[in-house]
């Protein structure tokens, strides 16, 4: 760090007051409770990931692993239009902080992050992109990734489920920006693909009853769509 005086602790814990702080009055489904979920996820998958990988056993990757969480979804290209404004930002907040190698690593995985068609692959991946991306994913599943995919839905005035209007598959990054589906399709279209592109073991894990509850839940949605209850 350029600042000595200044830990690692307080340097995430200025983080995470300037992510609250930046997530006042915005969509639920992409608020601070989101940030902090993945936060505390990527902990978690951090802290058994460095027990299989003794290159991530290291003060400097668990920091690159918190901030890269905190501040991945700090002017989502969903609402900001711009793909590489949420790295520019983060970058701006950190400079100073920290030296230009570590700033450049934190950009790299929120560049990187997010899924962006099934048909597009990623062509970035170290370590902690892997962790996070993960933690990301995580909160994009189960109970609380249904709840956010409505509630993204909602904001977006899509429509919950259109019977004549089926899911697009492998869209490519340019469809998949621009669709404007509707909700329950969009779980075909990403949520229900995210458990097999998990990177990580102990997301792996962490993913299995998560995308069971999701099938759980559209079995039960079609039941009552088609009367059968």
């Amino acid at each position: 760090m350029k600042n000595s005086k200044r830990t690692n602790y307080q340097l995430i814990e200025e983080t995470k007051e300037f992510v609250r702080n930046y997530f006042k009055n915005v969509e639920p489904g992409h608020d601070w409770w989101h940030t902090y979920r993945v936060w505390k996820n990527a902990k978690k998958i951090y802290n058994e990931e460095k027990k299989r990988n003794k290159d991530l056993d290291n003060p400097e990757s668990r920091l690159i692993v918190e901030l890269s969480a905190l501040l991945h979804d700090i002017e989502d290209y969903k609402f900001s239009g711009n793909e590489k404004l949420s790295g520019k930002v983060a970058e701006n907040f950190l400079k100073g902080k920290l030296n230009e190698k570590t700033i450049k690593k934190i950009t790299k995985v929120i560049d990187n992050i997010s899924f962006k068609g099934a048909a597009e692959k990623q062509k970035i991946m170290f370590p902690e992109l892997a962790i996070v991306q993960d933690a990301d994913r995580l909160d994009a599943i189960g109970a609380i990734g249904i709840a956010r995919a409505f509630s993204y839905g909602g904001f977006k005035k899509r429509p919950l489920y259109d019977p004549n209007e089926k899911p697009r598959q492998n869209m490519t990054k340019k469809e998949y920006l621009k669709n404007k589906g509707t909700t329950i399709n969009h779980f075909y279209e990403k949520l229900l693909l995210l458990k097999d592109r998990m990177n990580t073991k102990t997301g792996k894990e962490m993913a299995r009853q998560r995308h069971k509850f999701l099938k759980q839940f559209l079995r039960e949605f079609f039941k009552e769509w088609n009367s059968r209850t």
